[in-house]
């Protein structure tokens, strides 16, 4: 009988993160859910993923809590699927909110991942067009994240939706809803005269089918370092509902 992987998904509360909790368990994995101290609604959450068969974590994000966390948990995966807004930082008094979330945090567990000792593959959401040589600050810090991963220890996996929106998301964002929905009305204009290419590649993600992509990326394969574009996405999340009939 194969072993169940250990998974660690920061993040679990978003709208990625409660997907690929759900994914995973769904295939027997062990998930260890991180949810941030003091997190409005935490008995909710204890709720729902203890539902599910998951382990939550409430350590505070210091290097020395991650890493104790880390090491007790010794995971094979490590879902960094952090993230945060410019209004949700405002509402919470955060200066250079994608510096010190987007990029800050992640940087701090995935040094944790790396001290460990298990050796997990670092599981990383980026976004399609990420790179260091941009203005636009999400973008810019997820690429230093891309650069610093590729340079650094870990096995690793970076995901690049482009999109990820749907009706079921519960925190409404409005230019991202529009954006997809216009983005997939002209791609899926071109998908009706047989131009289906372009929709593969940018067409938007909800959050399951890419819960269901990540945790198929992982349950496939612990090893290697990848970069997972829009196709690559869609087809892991296909192959994860496949296996499931």
């Amino acid at each position: 009988m194969t072993t169940p992987i250990t998974a660690f998904v920061a993040g679990a509360t978003g709208y990625t993160g409660q997907r690929v909790v759900e994914a995973l368990r769904a295939r027997g994995a062990r998930v260890v859910a991180h949810v941030r101290p003091g997190t409005s609604g935490a008995a909710g959450w204890r709720e729902r993923f203890g539902a599910l068969g998951a382990e939550l974590s409430e350590v505070p994000w210091t290097a020395e809590a991650m890493r104790a966390e880390l090491a007790r948990v010794r995971p094979d995966h490590v879902f960094a699927l952090l993230g945060t807004t410019r209004r949700r930082a405002a509402s919470e008094g955060l200066d250079s909110p994608y510096e010190r979330i987007d990029y800050g945090l992640t940087a701090l567990l995935r040094e944790a991942a790396e001290a460990c000792g298990s050796a997990p593959r670092f599981h990383y959401l980026s976004a399609i067009g990420a790179t260091e040589a941009t203005r636009n600050p999400y973008l810019r810090v997820r690429g230093r994240m891309e650069r610093e991963l590729q340079a650094g220890t870990l096995p690793w996996l970076i995901a690049r939706p482009a999109f990820v929106s749907g009706p079921d998301r519960a925190e409404f964002r409005l230019a991202e809803r529009v954006g997809a929905v216009v983005t997939d009305a002209l791609l899926g204009g071109l998908a009706a005269i047989g131009i289906r290419g372009p929709r593969e590649r940018w067409g938007s993600l909800t959050g399951r089918e890419l819960g269901a992509a990540m945790a198929q990326l992982a349950l496939v394969s612990r090893d290697g370092r990848a970069m997972a574009d829009v196709a690559a996405l869609r087809a892991a999340a296909r192959a994860y509902e496949e296996s499931a009939r």
